[in-house]
C-alpha cells in the first residue's frame, strides 16, 4: 500500500476513530504490512474464516469470527 495508503479516505477514517476510542498504537516497525485473521478448523476442516485487510484500519467483523469458531468440530482421538 506504501504512499498511496497514506491518501485514502478510508484510512483516515478508520485512523480518527481509534484516537478517538484512546488506541495510540506505536510507529515501530516497517508499518506497511496489513494483517488479517483465519479460524481454523481442526483436521481437515481447513480455513473456516479468512479476513486480509484491505486498508490500514480495517476489522474484521466480530459476530463473524464467533460464528466461524462455533463451527469448528472437535477432532476425534
Amino acid at each position: 500500500m506504501m504512499l498511496s495508503g497514506f491518501f485514502r479516505f478510508g484510512v483516515w477514517q478508520n485512523f480518527f476513530r481509534a484516537w478517538k476510542s484512546g488506541y495510540s498504537g506505536n510507529l515501530e516497525g516497517e508499518g506497511f504490512t496489513l494483517g488479517g485473521v483465519y479460524v481454523i478448523g481442526a483436521g481437515r476442516q481447513g480455513v473456516l474464516l479468512e479476513h486480509r485487510e484491505k486498508e490500514f484500519g480495517d476489522k474484521v467483523s466480530l459476530p463473524a469470527v464467533l460464528e466461524a469458531a462455533e463451527k469448528i468440530k472437535p477432532q476425534a482421538s
